[in-house]
């Protein structure tokens, strides 16, 4: 059974009620974040109960050290962790004597917690009864600045609703934070320094190892009434890690004590060390000067400004729209483009599981999102932030054994280095490497803008193609290329030969990247002339190339009539999912690991995925066999896999199925599909959703330089509507039951495929096809 508690909503994500066991999961559903930093939906006030402290600055990272009972060769040294930062929102409340503590509290009622996403802010709502019987009415409003990405704010507010009440108001930042997932129980900042004067408090301190260091800083302002006491703090407690101010206030009842309370974190990512007091202090003087209101306002112009390009609507469905847009949001809190040192982590900034800040994910799924509705360049800088670790893809590749250039780019990383833990994983789940040169592709078919792959792309295809050369095995007893003991998308079998993805893709990466090469020779000869030396490449080792790539083998069933996951697949015992008992799933946490490896159960979509990247090779009537084959045995146990399959779904015209699947990746976290939402959400997958509508049931594709449309159309919708920005024109489709409108942002026209149509959609006219 999923979770059902997030009340339906066009545009918030509410939760009404308390209750205890939902704490953690909520703390991930209603997580903000602005680009630059981010943190769980935690209370301010301290609570007692179960609860996982978050808060996370882009960028800054531990090398946590390997933890693996058998050393073997090639391990990465450490698994990079995403570091729990410093604590900057907290805010103790004593009422009466007495701690406000959700935990402890007699009686709470009419509890509300708001996730606004059309205007970024997160607020939460209660009234209770603390154990000396005094009634309280709390009100809290959070937001982190999208403008000024180093800023926080927050505005609590405390009315005592039976009795006068003295209340006493404590806020702190406190460098003393653990990671849930330390593998040796390490702490992993050093504190530096503890400063505070007047009612700004700052707390410095550096992480082991990687040496980044980071102010946390506070600014506080308490309020009666809505008036500014002006009063500074009667007390300040600190430690070496940490700063506390207290203030008091004398509320009769009905009267609301306040503070707003500005904060947030200045990095050595972009001050000097010496420089991040000041400036904080710089952070503070800005936002006392604008104040809240006016933050807030600034917050709210901001996300309509990404909404007037992002959004999705959807008539008729408020789930799905909830769904949608809960996905759209969280991929602007979590990546904003800014930044090129930055990538897209599975968690965002929402938990700490999986570590790292990239994965193949970024290349095979995000890119799409950012592309389509951000401004090119955001694209491109998510492609040089793989340019940039060119450089140590090729030393993670001769730590394996292979050379001349030969890349191969980690499945997890911080800075370019492999940091993943699983050796399943770490050495074998090498078709990543595809998913970059697809971007690449992508991008190009996409924007238009060749110029990439000479001044950038061209020497990463180059060490791609190298190691997929010098990966390959020749068999003599099959006469052809063979890419023995990996594992391919499908998680749930491990150390396997010629994954048929893995090798398509394989194939398709050495003979993209020749043809790039005679490209840019012919038309780019300076950075050909540039390029060559550099790599060192020859005629001759691109003939070598191309011979492993034309003798490349596809495993295949004549009884079945489909490529087949990998060699022994057929070994199987072909038991569908539709068999299993509702109480083995998932399997992944019902399952021991062995059985999972001998079951025919596939984790997401693995020869489909080859099916939906490379969709023009194959006809729709093999597109439909292997459908038929493979997902009635797959288990969905990745957030990477309703996506691909809803756009599958749609593309045979399978509409409920389709829509079935949309469901489940839109509202992956917020109905806690896979039980394991507490540990954070699906950042990556989430641009799958928004796949599975543009792709999916908009059908759009990219052919010829033109934008190719089939609109289809749920039962359960009434229309829905989206933009793309392709090259740098703005497209709005929006579809109905038998009709699709086209209305165009611009000054030129395009020409685009509806239904194998060609037509003209013209500047500012509506054009219904």
């Amino acid at each position: 059974m999923n979770q059902d508690y997030i009340v339906p909503d066009n545009w918030s994500i509410i939760e009404e009620g308390f209750d205890a066991t939902r704490v953690k999961s909520s703390e991930s559903l209603f997580s903000i974040g602005n680009g630059a930093m981010g943190q769980r939906a935690n209370f301010e006030e301290h609570y007692s109960g179960p609860t996982f402290q978050g808060s996370y600055i882009g960028g800054v990272y531990y090398p946590d050290k390997t933890k693996v009972g058998w050393w073997k060769n090639g391990y990465p040294e450490y698994f990079a962790k995403v570091l729990n930062a410093p604590n900057w929102i907290g805010i103790d409340i004593e009422i009466n004597g007495e701690a406000l503590d959700l935990a402890q509290c007699s009686v709470i009622n009419n509890f509300r917690r708001e996730l606004n996403m059309k205007e970024g802010w997160l607020s939460r709502s209660f009234e209770a009864v603390l154990q000396n019987g005094t009634e309280v009415k709390v009100n809290v409003l959070r937001f982190l600045s999208l403008n000024e990405d180093e800023l926080g704010a927050i505005k609590y507010e405390v009315t005592p609703l039976n009795r006068a009440a003295n209340i006493s108001i404590k806020p702190y930042v406190d460098a003393g934070v653990k990671n849930m997932d330390a593998n040796w129980e390490e702490t992993f900042w050093q504190p530096l320094d503890v400063k505070h004067g007047g009612n700004e408090g700052f707390v410095t301190a550096r992480t082991y190892k990687t040496q980044f260091g980071v102010a946390t800083y506070m600014h506080n302002c308490i309020m009666l009434n809505g008036a500014d006491l002006e009063i500074l703090p009667i007390s300040a407690d600190t430690t070496d890690k940490k700063v506390q101010f207290t203030y008091t206030v004398e509320a009769n009842m009905n009267d609301t004590a306040a503070i707003v309370k500005f904060g947030g974190y200045t990095a050595t990512m972009n001050h000097a060390e010496d420089k991040l007091i000041t400036a904080a202090k710089a952070n503070i003087a800005a936002a006392k000067a604008k104040g809240f209101d006016m933050l807030l306002d600034e917050q709210k112009q901001a996300w309509a400004a990404i909404w007037e390009m992002a959004d999705i609507t959807i008539d008729g469905d408020v789930k799905a729209q909830q769904g949608i847009r809960f996905n759209i949001f969280q991929l602007n809190q979590t990546y904003s483009g800014k930044d090129p040192r930055l990538n897209i982590g599975p968690k965002g900034f929402t938990g700490e599981k999986y570590g790292g800040s990239t994965y193949w994910d970024t290349e095979a799924y995000c890119i799409q999102f950012y592309m389509a509705t951000k401004d090119q360049q955001v694209a491109r800088n998510l492609l040089t932030y793989r340019h940039n670790q060119l450089g140590k893809a090729i030393e993670n590749a001769e730590k394996l054994g292979f050379k001349n250039g030969a890349a191969l780019y980690p499945m997890v990383t911080m800075n370019g280095e492999e940091c993943h833990n699983e050796w399943e994983i770490t050495f074998e789940e090498i078709h990543r490497n595809g998913a970059i040169a697809f971007a690449i592709y992508n991008y190009d078919r996409f924007t238009g803008d060749y110029s990439y792959i000479p001044e950038k792309g061209l020497e990463v295809l180059i060490g791609i193609a190298r190691f997929w050369h010098q990966r390959a095995t020749w068999s003599a007893h099959k006469n052809k290329y063979m890419i023995l003991g990996v594992t391919g998308p499908n998680e749930y079998e491990n150390n396997v030969n010629n994954n048929f993805y893995t090798n398509y893709i394989a194939k398709w990466c050495i003979d993209y990247t020749v043809e790039q090469i005679e490209k840019v020779r012919d038309e780019y000869a300076d950075d050909y002339n540039r390029i060559m030396p550099l790599v060192n490449l020859t005629d001759e080792e691109i003939r070598d190339w191309k011979v492993v790539a034309d003798g490349m083998y596809f495993p295949y069933s004549e009884e079945f009539g489909v490529y087949l996951q990998q060699d022994s697949f057929l070994d199987k015992e072909l038991i569908p999912v539709s068999q299993l008992d509702r109480s083995q799933r998932p399997i992944n946490q019902k399952w021991s690991w062995d059985r999972i490896l001998r079951s025919c159960y596939i984790k997401q979509a693995d020869v489909l995925q080859g099916f939906y990247f490379f969709e023009d090779h194959f006809s729709k009537n093999q597109l439909e066999k292997h459908f038929d084959f493979y997902e009635p045995l797959t288990v969905h146990e990745s957030s990477l896999s309703p996506c691909v399959h809803s756009i599958q779904a749609a593309s045979l015209d399978r509409m409920e199925q389709a829509y079935t699947f949309y469901l489940r990746t839109s509202r992956l976290d917020l109905d806690d599909y896979n039980k394991e939402v507490k540990e954070g959400l699906h950042i990556t997958s989430m641009a799958g959703t928004w796949m599975s509508i543009v792709e999916g049931f908009g059908g759009m594709r990219v052919k010829n330089n033109m934008l190719y449309f089939e609109p289809k159309i749920p039962a359960q919708w009434q229309g829905y509507s989206f933009k793309i920005n392709f090259r740098g024109q703005v497209l709005k489709v929006s579809v109905q039951s038998g009709e699709t409108h086209f209305s165009l942002e611009g000054n030129k026209e395009l020409d685009v495929v509806v239904n194998g149509l060609s037509v003209t959609v013209k500047p500012n006219q509506l054009l219904t096809v």
